[in-house]
């Protein structure tokens, strides 16, 4: 029985939820992704043990995910990124069937109707009062809120229930569901919390390993002093090295591609077409009177703007910035081609301002202005009221501006300043009585306010709006004088023909036509002189290659091919591509060839760490102290200072865990073996060593190790399940 039936029974009430958002059931853990679609069904979005999952039945959820999403959002169609949340959302709730709700059942884990109850109605889930919030500002809806703490009220919710529509209805049950799996996954993990435990043992380890430091002098024989075309291990030795080492060899399914981009640019023919066409823009443009120049530009350029702001000398771009300043209102310039554009720009207006300002000002802000103190409540159009009225008491001399400063102003600014570290009585304080000094093109103030400052004539009063709210402005001084323009642009960007774009296909086309296998791809690279780009390590779940724009279906094909299949031409934004899947990696222990590489360069240095034991061996046979052995060795002696278990970097060593190991077992005055680290073989001398610090208890160790230890719970525990549960997924495929 849901809560809502148990409600009606109750109270004979329904719980009214206006517009309830239905949060996508994310499951804690990360989900990991990969796995081959060879040997698995064409038509299976993924695997959970073993089984099977059809993509029929899961298409169903998905357009029920994506439906619901749309009817929330009241959006007629879903953005990628939105499409690719739906899909992940029903990917994620069948792990929950498949893998999750099996280990609920073994340990009888459940929601009871009461506590369902009371995690919606009586002590609202988070996740509800999180539907019940605005996104933006985290306020919980007013229709719901305890107006006396802000709070979910469950005597409002109780209130609306016999309110509620089927639709809402629906939505409620759903949300139902998802608390219920939330509340049983937070049961789960909270249940293997609470079995975690650290003896006192560990933690007294943990506390003696990190706090006792040793001073050491040490001597290492790097493994690049020895070049590795000077070994060539033999097919037994990477054979058996491969045999006794095979978990360093675990990969995830990837796939190599390799392709030849042919780009599709705009041809000379399409830079003439585009500058005839603009110049017949241009012809119009010269015609067209004042009144109708923002209409027109906003129809004809590709940006769909027109520039309202006035510019100095210097700030338009350098192919228009003198004449514009030169000739009359009216003139025209263009076409001109700038960053593959052809521009068209008409000087709109001319005008003379100060260069510099000397204001004070009042600010009147409002509910929602940036930076608006709390205590604000007066509307935009209240603040342009009282704006409107103080500027006219002002100009009438019925009120004094620094007064009026001190009983209406809010700028924050202004009323904490304070002098500089330093400043003598009488020196000016920016902001005190609203005074902001001198106002230049350059000062850190918004444009509105700048406009002002200069735009008016000393003695002048005016009104800016700006983003914190209204500033009355008193212009108290100005000097020089500058130039300022307006100036429209239209912008058409010139892109290839269809006839251009043609041409190029049937270039990719011949390529690929004559370059069926891999061979003949890379023969044809080279004599062609072609720029061959790699993609590597392609993961199936990967939605993106580097450089590539919506590359997806990129990455389906390379999935659904076999290694060395050469692609036709496929287009990708403003290029066609041709490439060949190069390699092919399977999920699982790599075979001796496709980790060949990273295998020899492991015997090498096995083989030279080998050798370098033995020849410390043979130095320290007659080298008692560890600068003998560096002398005979015809190395330097090198010093580590504070070295513990958790030293994770060592300065010149970088990380060296046999090393740390090795010194950590040592007692002062001894000289370790040879130890074949990740850089070198070396060996260590502990000059000095302090111990830990006596401590009666380790109690605050057992706490540290345990949060540690749980705070991994929620990721770690999914993770294994669901390796456990072999899941792979398959979706980047169909979605």
């Amino acid at each position: 029985m849901s809560v809502l039936e148990r409600l009606r029974k109750r109270s004979g009430l329904l719980v009214a939820i206006v517009g309830l958002a239905l949060l996508a059931f994310v499951l804690t853990g990360l989900l990991e992704k990969g796995g081959s679609l060879f040997g698995g069904s064409a038509q299976a979005v993924g695997e959970i043990y073993g089984k099977t999952i059809d993509k029929g039945p899961f298409d169903v959820k998905v357009k029920e995910a994506i439906d619901g999403q749309k009817r929330q959002s009241g959006k007629t169609a879903l953005t990628t990124e939105e499409t690719d949340q739906a899909v992940q959302q029903v990917w994620n709730q069948t792990i929950n069937e498949q893998v999750m709700e099996k280990e609920y059942a073994k340990l009888g884990l459940s929601i009871s109707p009461e506590e369902l109850h009371d995690l919606m109605i009586d002590h609202p889930h988070s996740a509800l009062v999180r539907n019940l919030s605005d996104p933006q500002s985290g306020k919980i809806n007013e229709r719901f809120a305890d107006p006396r703490t802000g709070q979910v009220s469950p005597a409002k919710l109780q209130e609306f229930v016999n309110k509620m529509t089927d639709e809402q209805e629906q939505s409620w049950i759903k949300m139902e569901d998802y608390i219920t799996q939330v509340r049983t996954v937070e049961k789960y993990n909270n249940l293997i919390k609470k079995g975690l435990y650290i003896p006192s043992a560990f933690a007294k380890k943990e506390y003696i390993g990190q706090n006792s430091m040793a001073n050491v002098k040490y001597v290492i024989k790097n493994y690049k002093l020895v070049a590795d075309s000077t070994l060539k291990p033999t097919d037994a030795e990477l054979e058996t090295y491969y045999k006794a080492h095979q978990n360093e060899f675990k990969q995830e399914a990837s796939r190599k591609l390799e392709y030849v981009a042919f780009d599709v640019l705009p041809s000379a023919e399409d830079f003439d077409l585009a500058k005839q066409n603009m110049q017949k823009v241009a012809d119009d443009f010269k015609k067209r009177k004042s009144a109708e120049d923002s209409s027109f530009v906003v129809a004809e350029s590709d940006t769909r703007n027109f520039d309202m702001t006035f510019h100095t000398k210097g700030t338009l771009s350098p192919m228009i910035d003198s004449s514009m300043f030169k000739e009359e209102v009216g003139f025209v310039q263009g076409p001109y081609l700038e960053n593959g554009s052809f521009k068209i720009s008409k000087l709109i207006a001319s005008k003379f301002s100060a260069d510099s300002g000397k204001v004070r000002h009042i600010l009147i802000a409002y509910k929602g202005a940036a930076q608006a103190p709390p205590t604000i409540t007066r509307t935009k159009e209240q603040a342009k009221s009282m704006a409107d009225s103080l500027m006219n008491l002002l100009k009438k001399k019925k009120g004094d501006f620094k007064d009026f400063v001190a009983k209406f102003s809010d700028d924050m600014g202004g009323k904490n300043a304070k002098p500089k570290p330093g400043a003598k009585p009488g020196d000016f304080v920016m902001g005190k009585d609203g005074e902001y000094g001198w106002v230049n093109a350059k000062s850190g103030f918004i444009d509105p306010f700048k406009n002002a400052a200069l735009d008016s004539k000393k003695g002048e009063i005016v009104i800016a709006e700006g983003q914190f709210g209204f500033h009355i402005i008193e212009v108290l001084d100005s000097k020089g004088k500058q130039q300022k323009v307006q100036v429209a642009t239209i912008e058409s960007k010139v892109g290839p023909s269809s006839k251009t774009m043609q041409g190029v296909f049937v270039k990719a086309s011949e390529f690929a036509g004559k370059n069926k296998t891999n061979e003949l791809f890379q023969k044809s690279v080279v004599d062609e002189k072609l720029n061959k780009r790699i993609a590597e390590n392609i993961k199936e779940s990967d939605k993106t290659l580097p450089g590539i724009q919506a590359s997806r279906s990129l990455v389906r094909w390379v999935y659904d091919n076999p290694k060395g299949t050469v692609s036709e031409p496929q287009e990708f934004g403003d290029k066609f591509i041709v490439g060949v899947i190069t390699d092919v990696k399977e999920k699982g222990i790599g075979t001796i060839e496709e980790v060949k590489e990273a295998l020899t360069a492991k015997v090498i240095k096995e083989k030279k760490g080998a050798q370098f034991i033995t020849d410390f061996t043979t130095a320290m046979a007659s080298g008692k102290t560890i600068e003998e052995v560096a002398a005979k060795m015809k190395l330097n002696v090198a010093q580590a200072t504070s070295v513990n278990w958790a030293s994770t970097n060592i300065p010149e060593l970088g990380t060296e865990p046999a090393f740390v190991g090795t010194i950590t077992g040592l007692k002062a005055k001894a000289m370790s073996k040879p130890i074949a680290g990740e850089q070198g073989v070396i060996v260590a001398f502990v000059d000095t060593k302090t111990d830990a610090p006596a401590q009666k208890d380790y109690k605050a160790q057992q706490t540290g190790q345990l949060s540690q230890m749980a705070s991994r719970t929620d990721y770690e525990v999914y993770d294994a399940l669901k390796q456990n549960a072999k899941v792979t997924d398959h979706l980047v495929r169909f979605y």
